[in-house]
């Protein structure tokens, strides 16, 4: 069987904006994750803004999990006590793609020098979707966009293809 052959072309993603200082009207980090998801085929099923708070963090990507294929924070990933992104997520996420953040740094040196090393962003399965962190920044958020928008249909195909196929 050919290898993209599951790949999904009707992938839902939901995006929360994790700060307790930004409004819809501001939000241009959730801005350029939605335009970028908008640009690759996918629909935006839901997008919220959260506080950095762990409990209200947790409590909406878990109830966004429910009706997005793949839900993408933008925001708390920082190294101050109140960045929390990070650490919820990663408790929630069943398996890594740690490729992603590699990938994410690497590509953030040519903007930001050797500032990258203190970025933290993380992609990871949950279930049957994804889950995926990127910093708040516009500019972070639109290169997480172009890195991670294109690959989604491909990647939630192989995660239903292989939990269909436990079902059986």
């Amino acid at each position: 069987m050919e290898h993209h052959a599951h790949d999904r072309h009707d992938v839902r993603v939901g995006i929360i904006t994790v700060s307790s200082s930004r409004g819809p009207a501001d939000d241009t980090a959730g801005d350029a994750l939605a335009e970028a998801a908008t640009a690759a085929g996918h629909t935006v099923a839901a997008r919220t803004i959260v506080a950095d708070a762990p409990a209200a963090l947790e409590a909406a990507i878990v109830g966004m999990s429910a009706d997005a294929d793949a839900v993408v924070t933008t925001g708390g990933t920082g190294i101050t006590p109140d960045d929390v992104t990070i650490d919820v997520v990663a408790r929630l996420i069943d398996t890594p793609l740690p490729g992603f953040g590699e990938l994410f740094r690497a590509r953030s040196v040519a903007e930001i020098g050797t500032r990258a090393i203190g970025t933290r962003a993380l992609a990871g399965v949950r279930g049957r979707g994804l889950l995926i962190a990127v910093p708040g920044s516009a500019d972070a958020a639109r290169l997480g966009g172009a890195l991670i928008m294109p690959e989604l249909g491909h990647l939630v195909g192989l995660r239903r293809r292989a939990s269909d196929d436990d079902a059986v």
